[in-house]
């Protein structure tokens, strides 16, 4: 059983190794989201300048190709276009003929295909005027949040992400597992404080690592990459747990517990712990 195990482990650790990208367009993509503070009770359209000329499915226009415009005379919202189009950027970064009017939601969202590196650009109608941040800005994460700061003619602008919930969430989620795993160890019979110890200490570790790297995935990654490396890591946190559990009996001698029940309380465990968490996720997704 252990060389089984540890022939599954090694399997599930190749898996990761030699896997190749994919390049289907399908799950989650990057974004970038602005939120805008100092343009209350204004009109005001938003885009990112890019570094490149393309991104995805958005490409700048050569100068006068008509053809190539995402927007046609008669359309809502074409002379804005056009003002867009016209703007020259003194550090050559493109418009890439994407914009947002924000003027009540007071928030910018590129959820496809954002550009990686951009400035921020803002064009009010009233005024017939622009502002530009005077520097470029890069994403951060696979959903990169910012706040920027509007004056009359300067955008100050800071990352926005919110590591406070993100770390109250993951404690939380820690917490309910080994709570849960601690309780269904009792249902087993485990009555011996050695075990039960040990069982706590692992299911400490292994939560805090698989937390841990879940949470580093999603904020590089995306959800979708989430819950491919999340079904993988808690298969490999299963057999490294049922490893230890069996090893640990062997070695203390607790008679009353067979190699088999420790096994299979790993695997009950486990199963159980990843079903309610993906029960959560839908009932009380602010915690993960």
């Amino acid at each position: 059983m252990k060389k089984l195990s540890f022939g599954f482990l090694c399997f599930i650790l190749m898996c990761f190794l030699i896997s190749s990208p994919a390049y289907g367009d399908i799950g989650p993509k990057p974004s970038v989201v602005i939120d805008f503070i100092g343009l209350e009770g204004k009109t005001y359209y938003v885009t990112l300048l890019s570094s490149v000329k393309t991104t995805g499915p958005y490409t700048a226009v050569k100068e006068g190709n008509i053809s190539a415009y995402r927007y046609k005379k008669g359309d809502r919202d074409y002379d804005i276009f056009m003002k867009f189009v016209d703007y020259k950027d003194k550090d050559g970064f493109y418009f890439l003929q994407f914009f947002q009017d924000c003027t009540q939601t007071h928030r910018f969202s590129w959820t496809y295909y954002p550009p990686n590196e951009f400035k921020i650009l803002i064009y009010l109608p009233d005024t017939d005027s622009f502002i530009v941040s005077d520097r470029s800005f890069e994403r951060y994460a696979f959903d990169s949040y910012f706040t920027a700061n509007v004056s009359e003619t300067k955008i100050t602008v800071k990352k926005s992400y919110d590591y406070t919930s993100e770390i109250i969430s993951l404690i939380i989620r820690i917490v309910l597992t080994i709570g849960i795993e601690s309780g269904i160890a009792l249902l087993f019979g485990f009555r011996e404080k050695k075990l039960i110890y040990f069982i706590m200490l692992v299911n400490v570790i292994t939560q805090i690592l698989l937390n841990f790297g879940l949470n580093i995935i999603n904020f590089l990654y995306g959800n979708l990459a989430f819950i491919v490396f999340y079904i993988l890591a808690e298969i490999m946190v299963l057999i490294l747990e049922a490893i230890l559990y069996t090893r640990y009996i062997k070695k203390y001698g607790i008679i009353s517990v067979s190699s088999w029940k420790a096994i299979l309380y790993a695997f009950v465990g486990n199963g159980t712990s990843f079903i309610l968490g993906m029960c959560l996720a839908f009932w009380i997704p602010a915690i993960f």
